[in-house]
């Protein structure tokens, strides 16, 4: 134990330190661009310009936007799903929330979550739910999407109790309120099967076939670890799963 803490001290240190170290560096340019943005802003009256009003953003100044690949790709590639099905109306279970809030755009959604969201905004509706416990009746749901949650369930990290095969309940479950003929958008890590405890587990291709055995592949893509590349593989080879690390798999599941 006092091993893993001295680890966890030393990694939040030397995350500290660099990111110190980025804004340190990036000071004498900001005051820079301050001085000069001042000294012009006299001929401009519509805004004061106060040093006690200074808020620096020191990171920013890059040269191409950054973004997380996974929570970019995946909505995406959703979104696309949802506007192929048409549904009536999409229930979505603890994704990402700006993907219920665009989508939301074009098709009434509902969003539920372990922690609820108080989002308002029209054609969409924000709700409690738990996922190892559904408030659907069976066979009951014609558009459903789970995105990047599956991963979480019985790590404990977001207050959920402890239980190794929390995925599978849940998982279970999924299955169980989607109608015949429904669809199911689901998203999780994919590649060297492990559990980065408390973080997520990463699933194989087929650990995650095994978790839906009452439902039908439609479509596999994928966001593979080298997505700068590649971006987002609509219908992917299953095969090059396996020489991924922390690769985001989408899966398009049917009820027949």
């Amino acid at each position: 134990m006092k091993n893993i803490k001295s680890r966890l001290a030393r990694y939040s240190i030397v995350k500290s330190i660099y990111f110190s170290a980025v804004k340190l560096v990036n000071i004498p340019r900001f005051l820079s661009t301050y001085i000069s943005f001042k000294s012009q802003a006299t001929k401009d009256s519509r805004f004061s310009v106060k040093f006690s009003d200074l808020k620096a953003c020191l990171t920013d100044n890059t040269v191409k936007t950054a973004f997380d690949p996974h929570y970019t790709y995946h909505p995406a590639w959703a979104a696309r799903i949802v506007a192929t099905i048409q549904p009536k109306k999409h229930i979505d279970i603890s994704s990402i929330l700006h993907f219920s809030t665009l989508v939301s755009a074009f098709v009434p959604v509902e969003f539920y979550d372990y922690r609820p969201a108080e989002v308002i905004l029209d054609n969409l509706k924000c709700l409690g739910g738990d996922l190892n416990k559904l408030p659907f009746k069976d066979n009951s749901v014609e558009s459903l999407s789970c995105m990047h949650t599956i991963e979480h369930i019985g790590l404990g990290r977001y207050g959920d109790v402890i239980d190794p095969q929390g995925d599978i309940k849940a998982t279970r479950e999924l299955a169980r309120v989607l109608r015949l003929g429904g669809n199911l958008i689901f998203v999780t890590p994919v590649g060297k099967p492990r559990i980065q405890f408390n973080a997520h587990r990463i699933y194989s291709y087929q650990n995650v076939l095994d978790l839906f055995p009452s439902l039908t592949l439609k479509e596999f893509s994928m966001v593979p670890d080298d997505y700068k590349t590649h971006g987002l593989i609509r219908n992917a080879d299953s095969k090059i799963v396996a020489d991924q690390e922390y690769a985001c798999g989408c899966f398009w599941f049917t009820k027949k």
